[in-house]
């Protein structure tokens, strides 16, 4: 397991993509799979770095395991700011034309579309997202 912790801005996305594909790149990870797993990080941490500690700034933790039966990526996002549940959201109506759905929730939605598994925990204080995508 590898973890990198960084201000939650949005200015650290890079930075923890960089760190997620360094360690997706050393176990042979599908293009396809990485570039669904950027689009995750880039959804999951941007509503870190926009709503856990706004109006402040404050550390999140990105961890990245491999696991080996059945070959997966476990990606787990860590802060310690205000509690929330993106998964207890409805899914957004996408039958609907984008201008008669409600803003909102459309990442959330495609990040439960490409992953094999999201959950959610607050515990010790801590926002604890984890999603895992099978290789």
């Amino acid at each position: 397991m590898k973890e990198l912790t960084v201000d939650a801005t949005l200015e650290s996305i890079p930075a923890i993509t960089d760190f997620v594909d360094e360690q997706l790149e050393q176990f042979g990870c599908p293009m396809k799979a990485q570039a669904q797993i950027d689009i995750a990080i880039d959804e999951l941490f941007s509503n870190i770095a926009r709503y856990a500690y706004h109006p402040g700034v404050g550390p999140a933790t990105v961890r990245v395991e491999v696991i080996e039966a059945p070959l997966s990526v476990v990606i787990t996002f860590i802060d310690q700011g205000v509690p929330y549940d993106p998964l207890s959201q409805a899914d957004p109506d996408v039958t609907l034309s984008a201008e008669e759905r409600e803003l909102g929730g459309l990442g959330i939605y495609i990040v439960k579309k490409n992953m094999s598994e999201i959950t959610y925990e607050y515990k010790d204080g801590r926002n604890i997202l984890r999603i895992r995508k099978e290789l």
